[in-house]
């Protein structure tokens, strides 16, 4: 209860407070873990939609709070009767209601973090390991698919070079400005993603779309379009990263 409280004394995010939220996704699943009861790993469906709400900007307490709701609402439906919820998907709804009134409550909230403060959060020296391991997974995948996918490989090479560069900044004197290096850092996620997606065969993308109608088939009507299409864009993308074996630039799978 003290650990769900100090969470949300937090209040609202705005500016670089979202910077303590580096161990987003984390938080997440361990919490979901609780409230279903067993230490499963979350499902790529599970994963997608955590992406959905971060890329959306929610806030963790929002999430964590739509959690609980959406679990007691399980509980008491026909479906939930001695059964574990099994998937994010049933909570959506209630986590972007949550999210909606923290909005609400948020005017005029507590003011934005220092710079100094929230590069606190970000060490220099393990930033330059996140940046530079992913530079170098970026570099193997390309060599690895230089000759059935060259187009891809050459494209991975630039990026990764993009991203050494990107390196250099944490080197600058001052405080350093996180939200600027994750502009570029999300910049090269999405050319890594379009890199992948442009070079991908149609009867791997076709794969990857039937394993997600078969997750997504019993939770379609409880979704609005907006919400399926964001996530289906974030399970193809996730997908795709994980058969090439491709890293993640953010600071957001930062940890």
């Amino acid at each position: 209860m003290a650990e769900r409280e100090s969470r949300e004394q937090g209040g609202a995010l705005g500016g670089y407070e979202r910077w303590n939220y580096f161990n987003y996704f984390t938080e997440i699943e361990e919490y979901f873990w609780k409230k279903r009861g067993a230490h499963l790993l979350v499902s790529p469906l599970d994963w997608a939609i955590m992406e959905t709400w971060q890329k959306a900007g929610v806030p963790l307490e929002a999430v964590l709070k739509g959690i609980d709701r959406a679990a007691e609402s399980y509980a008491r439906s026909r479906r939930g009767a001695g059964k574990a919820m099994k998937t994010l998907a049933y909570c959506t709804d209630a986590v972007l209601e949550a999210a909606e009134e923290m909005n609400e409550a948020a005017a005029g909230a507590a003011p934005a973090r220092k710079k100094s403060e929230a590069s606190a959060a970000f060490p220099a020296e393990q930033l330059r390991e996140y940046l530079q391991g992913n530079v170098a997974k970026a570099r193997s995948a390309a060599e690895k698919l230089r000759i059935a996918h060259a187009q891809m490989a050459a494209r991975l090479l630039e990026i990764a070079t993009a991203a050494e560069n990107a390196t250099l900044t944490l080197d600058a004197p001052g405080n350093l400005d996180l939200e600027e290096l994750e502009r570029r850092l999300t910049v090269l996620d999405d050319k890594v993603y379009a890199a992948v997606t442009g070079d991908a065969s149609e009867e791997l993308l076709v794969k990857i779309r039937r394993e997600l109608d078969g997750q997504l088939a019993m939770y379609r009507r409880k979704m609005k379009a907006e919400q399926i299409a964001l996530i289906e864009r974030q399970y193809l993308q996730k997908r795709l990263l994980e058969e090439f074996a491709l890293p993640r630039f953010s600071l957001f799978y930062f940890s």
